[in-house]
């Protein structure tokens, strides 16, 4: 892979400062060293120990393992997806439960229906890989509305029954255990509930299937059992942290990092699948994988960003009573505590190496242009349905690239706001020693597809020049006529 390091290898040699001849009376211009940075490296393991213990991610793992459909492929994606979801209820319910009067709960309604909406559309790009599910690769576990013929069940109080046509009685069962139902009438949180079931119903539009959690499903369609699968009354018994003797802040950074670590769990799972289609040449829905990566790691962001809308004086009496300090021998961001998300992390970066695979082409051992040389044939050409599923392909993997580098910037700038500047640099150099900073610093990744495009801005740059010209010297030769 010395192709992509070529770049990062070019070590100014020299340490004398390099002075510019006009100013060299004046001051002397030093120019920086190029550092190749490190990988990125989880906090201490007792630092990530209690922070798994706080999140209870134990017990929360053993629901995400939880194998009940081995020949749905989706199951391992969609399962925690949807307990991301439905944790996100909870937050929900406990933001507007808080009696605190100095809470903004308008705010906290805005962004969690954001938030909420957002992780829908996520869970319908998921569910639509539904679509070509094959006998071999399994069904999800859904429930028809025509089964029963228009026969309501007594034992089942969540069913409804209408008419789909004029002679079509549907008999629709949604989710028994959901928190959203219960939202819905709730007179504080009945805005939020409907909004939410409206935009799972338009959300899901292009789905073989609806979630069923009180949504109109004016399609008539077939029912996910969400009960089976999200196991809402298992997430209930983790609705409390270990030690729930602190400040009303206390269940709110539990909840909104609990529903963190679900989706950093879906991109786990989806990057792993991302590998296996490019190297099944399944350029297509490697893409389509790659740009849910993105929208995860935005969600990401935004998940990160409630914290903005935490009491200061709470958050860091918790902060204190949890004695959630910095890693002074690290210098470690909270973050960092996660090792689930250095892992989605490392894994995100790793997806260049695929790039060779991509593009057909090796790696030149003596670091030459093979891969730039692909890459240009392959924007200027597109003559095959194969090379535009590769061109998406590598625009999503430049888009993880993009979102996850806003990831990490826009938390440094959540943890100067939360606990101040000093404690959140560590009082150290910003660019030499703060993990954060290198992440968010970094040199691009796909070093070969900047060389690519640039030679190729050139290409039609010159070609303009050259058109305009020939278009002078023609309309030079007619006037002299």
């Amino acid at each position: 892979m010395m192709d992509f390091d070529r770049k990062l290898n070019m070590v100014t040699s020299s340490d004398k400062p390099i002075k510019s001849p006009r100013l060299s009376n004046k001051f002397s211009i030093s120019i920086p060293t190029i550092v190749r940075l490190g990988e990125v490296s989880p906090a201490t393991d007792s630092a990530c120990s209690a922070y798994e213990h706080y999140l209870r991610l134990p017990d929360l793992k053993k629901l995400w393992d939880c194998k009940e459909f081995p020949d749905w492929k989706n199951e391992s994606i969609l399962r925690p997806a949807l307990q991301a979801l439905e944790i996100t209820f909870r937050l929900v319910s406990t933001v507007l439960s808080d009696p605190r009067p100095y809470s903004n709960r308008r705010e906290w309604k805005r962004k969690l229906e954001s938030l909420a909406m957002n992780q829908v559309e996520l869970i319908a790009m998921i569910c639509e890989d539904e679509e070509e599910f094959s006998d071999t690769q399994g069904k999800p576990p859904t429930i028809g509305l025509f089964s029963s013929a228009g026969v309501l069940s007594r034992e089942d109080s969540s069913t409804e029954v209408w008419k789909l046509s004029s002679n079509t009685t549907v008999v629709s069962r949604g989710s028994e255990s959901s928190l959203l139902p219960r939202l819905a009438t709730w007179r504080t949180a009945e805005d939020i509930a409907q909004n939410i079931l409206y935009s799972i119903e338009c959300e899901m539009r292009r789905c073989p299937y609806t979630l069923g959690l009180g949504e109109p499903n004016l399609s008539g369609k077939p029912n996910l059992d969400y009960d089976l699968i999200c196991k809402p009354y298992n997430l209930q018994s983790l609705k409390k942290p270990p030690s729930d003797d602190f400040n009303h802040e206390n269940q709110t950074v539990y909840t909104t990092h609990q529903i963190l670590e679900c989706w950093i769990r879906v991109s786990h799972e989806i990057l792993h699948r991302v590998v296996d289609r490019i190297d099944s040449n399944e350029f297509e829905r490697a893409a389509n994988d790659c740009w849910m990566i993105e929208r995860i790691w935005k969600v990401l962001e935004q998940i990160e960003d409630l914290h903005l809308l935490m009491d200061p004086n709470d958050f860091l009496r918790l902060k204190s009573q949890l004695t959630v300090k910095s890693d002074s021998s690290s210098s470690a961001a909270f973050c960092f505590r996660s090792r689930s998300l250095i892992d989605i992390t490392k894994k995100s970066k790793n997806l260049r190496h695929k790039l060779p695979d991509i593009l057909g082409v090796e790696v030149d051992p003596l670091g030459g242009p093979r891969i730039q040389e692909a890459a240009m044939n392959l924007y200027r050409k597109k003559t095959k349905k194969t090379e535009f599923e590769k061109i998406h392909l590598i625009q999503s993997m430049q888009a993880i690239e993009s979102a996850m580098k806003r990831f990490y910037y826009a938390y440094k700038q959540v943890l100067v706001i939360m606990v101040g500047s000093l404690e959140a640099q560590g009082n150290q150099s910003f660019v030499s020693e703060d993990s954060l900073a290198h992440i968010f610093l970094e040199p691009t990744y796909f070093p070969s597809l900047d060389a690519a495009k640039t030679f190729l801005g050139d290409y039609w740059e010159q070609g303009r020049r050259n058109k305009n010209s020939v278009q002078i010297e023609t309309e030079s030769t007619h006037s002299f006529e």
